[in-house]
């Protein structure tokens, strides 16, 4: 199914105690290692990944020793990843560990260098209205520069090629539009495909104004 393709999945988790173990326990057979890479958090996060790590041998913990964002998370756990094919997914339950097969099909298959997890509109429209705004003007901005139509530019849920997977300079939540035009530039063949998105009403989303200047600044500079 895989054509002998060693799967990597890299979790960034910042205060994830509840949410991760819920993830981590539907992790599909065929994925070969996860990273999960502790940002710094506050609660458990790291204990809990590290209680999973000592019954599942694939399952690695690494503890940041200050919260430096999803960015630098992600870019900690690519130094260590093994895989041919690596996926980024989130710790907090939005993305569904069973979809991961969905983004390795057009890889594996040689249809594509990335694969954007691009959530569907019906599951977007529960966000909240500042998030769907600001993910609107955003992705526009993201498709103007890119002259191509990319429908989830901002999406965490992503799967790429080890050739095609660039250097990580950004440190927050960037990091999103730093990797696409990257790729881009690289001549990756990008591919979405429809995931579904649980959306949590409940817990305060980590976007604020600081991430809205940071967004700026990588797209000039990318």
């Amino acid at each position: 199914m895989l054509k002998g393709k060693r799967i990597s999945v890299i979790i960034p988790a910042y205060n994830e105690e509840k949410c991760l173990p819920g993830v981590l326990e539907r992790i599909p057979d065929f994925v070969d290692e996860v990273i999960v890479v502790d940002d710094g958090s506050s609660d458990r996060t790291y204990e809990a990944a590290r209680a999973f790590a000592e019954k599942d041998s694939r399952i690695k913990a690494i503890k940041l020793e200050g919260n430096c964002g999803k960015g630098c998370a992600m870019r900690e756990g690519v130094k260590s990843f093994t895989g041919d094919v690596v996926v980024f997914m989130d710790a907090d339950g939005q993305h569904k560990p069973e979809d991961i097969i969905k983004l390795l099909g057009p890889i594996v298959n040689g249809e594509a260098d990335v694969v954007i997890g691009a959530r569907k509109v019906e599951e977007a429209g529960k966000r909240p209205l500042h998030r769907r705004l600001s993910n609107i003007i955003t992705t526009r901005l993201i498709r103007l520069k890119l002259k191509t139509y990319v429908y989830d530019t901002q999406s965490g849920f992503r799967a790429f090629r080890r050739e095609f997977l660039p250097e990580i300079e950004s440190d927050r939540y960037e990091v999103e539009t730093e990797m696409l035009f990257k790729t881009a530039k690289m001549g990756a063949r990008i591919r979405e495909i429809p995931v579904s998105m649980i959306y949590d009403p409940n817990r305060a989303g980590r976007f604020g104004a600081r991430d809205v200047l940071r967004f700026v600044k990588a797209y000039l500079k990318f």
